[in-house]
């Protein structure tokens, strides 16, 4: 395994890292014990970095117990900031809720401090320069190593930057985005902030939440568990770039996954791909492809299937400001609409 710098963090970390989401009990796998052999295998396989999230049920505690006596070995990563129960005070991006989040993470973790604390989803309700400050009081008190955020968008990650050059606080390290070659709206904006201001790039979705497995076809009946809970997974513009995708696999003598993965890891922008494994063999597949590396052309026939910069279509998942959600926020009072 080929190690890459975390941005200017100062820390070394696989192409490829393991995304713990699937590890929750209520969603994910069920046996905690074979979660623990699956994050040992890819340990074991020189991956060093594990991300999970204080939102992904009781994934924390999962990864917690299976990193007893191999903790030193690990960049461990974890997020706040979404919805972890119905309380709407127990959420964002406030010194209030931070302070009461790092606590129980680290608590549910097993350790005494995290390497990379992320924000999961931008909070609009929630001055930066406060989000910062008890950021900062974190690092300072040795809790946690490095801060991060997820979802961001390029103006948010331009004004982090800005508000902790100004104020004197912690700089956000990394971004975790969304990017596969569903996906590829970061490529506009957001990976060249991250590479503009030295920040690590963690990639989230790099298999398209399960489309690039080729587990999701035309006409076919898919086994995957969240085809009907997430609108993307059945959307005809999509499946017709994998009925593209698979024959260019095949013509490459490489399973999809692989390309799929190796696509994301090509960009100069991206620092680490994470892998969501809910079971040994999903892992092992991945882990089989990592040595591969995409060739130029293969590389430009991936771009006249899905053109740089475009999002086939979005996803259910995504970050979405309130002004696409909230009609009221952009509309002017009936009175005021008209240009006369």
């Amino acid at each position: 395994m080929q190690y890459r710098p975390l941005g200017r963090t100062g820390i070394m970390v696989s192409p490829v890292a393991l995304g713990a989401m699937m590890f929750a009990t209520s969603f994910g796998n069920p046996d905690p014990a074979d979660s623990a052999r699956i994050i040992h295998r890819a340990l074991d396989a020189g991956i060093n970095l594990v991300d999970t999230a204080d939102a992904y049920g009781d994934s924390e505690e999962v990864v917690g117990r299976a990193l007893k006596g191999r903790r030193d070995d690990v960049v461990l990563a974890t997020k706040f900031g979404r919805a972890v129960d119905d309380d709407p005070a127990r959420r964002g991006a406030s010194r209030r809720w931070i302070v009461t989040a790092v606590e129980n993470s680290l608590r549910r973790l097993g350790t005494d401090h995290i390497d990379l604390y992320q924000l999961h989803r931008p909070d609009p309700d929630t001055d930066i320069e406060e989000t910062l400050s008890a950021l900062t009081d974190l690092v300072r008190s040795g809790k946690v190593r490095a801060v991060g955020t997820s979802q961001a968008p390029a103006s948010g990650i331009v004004e982090a930057q800005w508000v902790a050059e100004r104020r004197g606080l912690v700089r956000f390290r990394t971004e975790q985005c969304a990017y596969s070659i569903l996906n590829r709206g970061a490529e506009r904006e957001v990976l060249p902030a991250a590479q503009r201001f030295g920040m690590g790039t963690l990639i989230w979705g790099p298999l398209g939440q399960g489309m690039l497995t080729g587990r999701v076809r035309r006409g076919g009946v898919s086994d995957l568990r969240r085809v009907g809970l997430l609108r993307h997974l059945s959307d005809e513009r999509r499946i017709e770039v994998v009925e593209q995708l698979v024959p260019l696999a095949e013509e490459a003598g490489v399973p999809l996954t692989h390309l799929a993965v190796a696509f994301v890891v090509a960009h100069p922008g991206v620092t680490s791909a994470l892998l969501g494994p809910r079971t040994m063999a999903q892992l092992d597949d991945l882990l089989a492809g990592v040595d591969l590396a995409l060739g130029d052309d293969l590389l430009d026939r991936i771009d006249g299937i899905v053109p740089p910069g475009v999002d086939v279509s979005a996803l259910d998942q995504e970050f979405r400001p309130p002004a696409l959600l909230d009609p009221q926020l952009r509309r002017r009072p009936v009175a005021g609409r008209s240009a006369a």
